[in-house]
């Protein structure tokens, strides 16, 4: 077994110049997914090798007829088949699995799963299956920064790092939107949130946008042509009491989400067939809802990602209420049998469609039963969007950033950010996970919910250091410092003087006195210890843990004035024990 190489630690500009890498490589791996995902859909749909087609936009119908139903079933075994043979990690929605990469395998993903999530996601897109496109970008874009950190190789911090910015760059790829890509790195993946962390995110996202529009073009992800431009007058109050209503059922509907996305998975896990068949059963219950919405509709709608849907609700070219609630609800059927069943593709796409049709349909009832029309249709549905896919992912900041860059309507933000609210609130009351730490958490997976600024850092030493101080001699014996210690103390700390000279430093406590056989002529600079480093009472605990960090100290010792730091000027110690103990009782609080 090959030795692993010693990761080295790279400078920040040196980190920032992979970045670039990651960013590049992550734009035209963005670009090859969407051609290839548009070749199969063709194949599969029309039987045709071309590349026309406008996901935007409503296609003709399927060449198949009623057999369109056995589509998803042929493209869900190949992806089985390319799943299990290559990368099984590349199953299901793809941000999970770079979630439990950063947090359980110090950013570790094997270099094939990003070539293997191209291909299984698009076999999955483009045959019908309801899945997303992001969850596969994340995923290769993770992948790529993975494999960087590892060639280096990398400390884990910085590997980490390249993987949430490789996750950045994938969305901002997928969606042209860089702004709420950095934020879906920020409020999702990255453990830690500095600007050595921050700014290779910025970089390689901003590389991957720039790259996607060169060839792609630089507008928005939805072009909403027939409404007229947004104007900035605000919103009605009786609207913002709509809209807060509907954040309580959005969130309603984002936890059942949720929920069904588990209960699916336990369900096709549970059964007594083998991944092939299990697929096989899954995909035809897809092909079987496709052929029967196209009947009553006309239109295949749930399949793939479903834009051109979302796309005709927010432009008024669909707002019957009861025929966008039952998209809604086919929609969260469709996703999560896809899912359960073994497919690849995303879980954020889906909860947009499913956020603009329960958007509509609740903006047309409303509209419809007051005649009240100071938000559209369209713009429940943007509302819905965000207030869904928010509830459902608890990414607040990113979900209300991204529905403004793609539909460029600031008229909506305010009205999104309480729906938003409340949805994730009202989800939380239904569920503690979210769709993307659903299935990890119930394998044993916890990923943390919240990303703390901790106050303990911005303390002083001197809040918390203990002042149960005493300075003896070198020479003095253990028994001189049982002596020195107070009854009603739980524990003393000796500065151990050696002369002028700091020595060491010890800690004594009540139960030494009844180790006998240790009191002998032991003196306490043989027993002191010399891992300490010292500090100023006003220095922040964040430095305070960077100085610990570097001179690999257990105490420190606070020091008051300046000049030679003498064992009188010791006013307290901080001890790594101490430190624990005082971050719990900071989250407890």
């Amino acid at each position: 077994m090959r030795p692993q190489a010693e990761p080295r630690r790279i400078t920040l500009v040196e980190l920032c110049l992979l970045a670039v890498a990651v960013g590049v490589v992550t734009g035209l791996g963005a670009a090859a997914f969407r051609v290839l995902v548009l070749a199969l859909y063709n194949l599969f749909f029309h039987g045709s090798l071309s590349l026309e087609h406008d996901p935007n936009a409503f296609g003709p119908p399927s060449a198949w007829g009623a057999l369109v139903i056995l589509v998803p079933v042929v493209g869900g075994l190949l992806v089985v088949w390319i799943i299990n043979r290559f990368a099984p990690e590349a199953r299901g929605a793809g941000v999970a699995q770079v979630m439990h990469a950063i947090y359980y395998e110090g950013g570790r993903i094997r270099p094939q799963v990003a070539l293997t999530k191209i291909v299984a996601s698009a076999l999955s897109i483009g045959s019908g299956a309801s899945v997303g496109r992001e969850g596969p970008m994340v995923q290769i874009g993770s992948g790529f920064g993975s494999t960087i950190g590892g060639l280096l190789p990398l400390e884990p911090w910085q590997r980490i790092t390249l993987v949430a910015a490789g996750a950045g760059a994938g969305i901002a790829a997928t969606f042209n939107t860089p702004l709420a890509a950095v934020l879906f790195a920020v409020e999702l993946l990255l453990p830690e949130v500095s600007p050595r962390t921050f700014l290779p995110v910025v970089i390689a996202t901003g590389v991957a946008t720039h790259l996607g529009r060169l060839l792609f073009g630089a507008q928005p992800a939805f072009t909403l042509t027939g409404l007229a431009p947004p104007g900035f007058e605000d919103v009605h109050f009786l609207s913002l009491l709509s809209v807060a209503l509907f954040g309580l059922l959005s969130g309603l509907g984002a936890g059942l989400y949720v929920l069904a996305l588990r209960f699916m998975q336990q369900r096709f896990d549970g059964l007594p067939l083998g991944p092939y068949a299990r697929n096989a059963l899954g995909m035809l219950m897809v092909g079987v809802l496709l052929y029967g919405v196209f009947k009553l509709t006309g239109q295949y709608h749930i399949h793939g990602v479903g834009t051109a849907t979302v796309e005709a609700v927010m432009t008024g070219g669909l707002g019957e209420p009861v025929l966008l609630f039952a998209l809604f609800a086919l929609k969260l059927l469709a996703t999560t049998v896809s899912l359960g069943a073994g497919a690849s593709g995303g879980v954020f796409g889906p909860a947009l469609f499913m956020g603009a049709t329960l958007g509509g349909a609740y903006g047309a009832a409303i509209i419809a039963l007051t005649g009240f029309e100071d938000l559209g249709v369209g713009e429940y549905a943007m509302i819905g969007m965000a207030s869904f896919a928010g509830g459902a992912t608890g990414a607040a900041m990113t979900t209300i950033v991204m529905i403004f860059e793609m539909v460029r309507n600031y008229h909506v933000v305010f009205p999104a950010i309480i729906a938003t609210a409340i949805a994730i609130g009202f989800c939380r009351l239904l569920s503690k996970e979210n769709v993307y730490t659903v299935n990890l958490a119930a394998r044993g997976r916890n990923i943390p919910q919240e990303r703390h600024s901790n106050m303990f850092l911005v303390r002083h030493a001197e809040e918390v250091m203990s002042r149960s101080v005493v300075v003896l001699p070198a020479k003095a014996h253990l028994q001189d410092g049982l002596a020195a210690l107070p009854a009603s103390e739980d524990s003393q700390y000796v500065v151990v003087a050696d002369g002028p000279r700091i020595a060491g430093v010890l800690l004594l406590t009540p139960s030494l006195r009844a180790l006998e056989d240790v009191h002998g002529t032991v003196t306490l600079g043989e027993i002191a210890d010399r891992s300490f480093t010292l500090a100023p009472p006003g220095m922040s605990m964040f430095d305070v843990f960077r100085r610990m960090g570097r001179r690999k100290a257990r105490y420190v010792l606070v020091i008051q004035g300046g000049g030679v730091p003498r064992p009188e000027k010791v006013r307290g110690v901080i001890a790594r024990a101490q430190i624990t103990d005082a971050v719990v009782d900071t989250f407890a609080a």
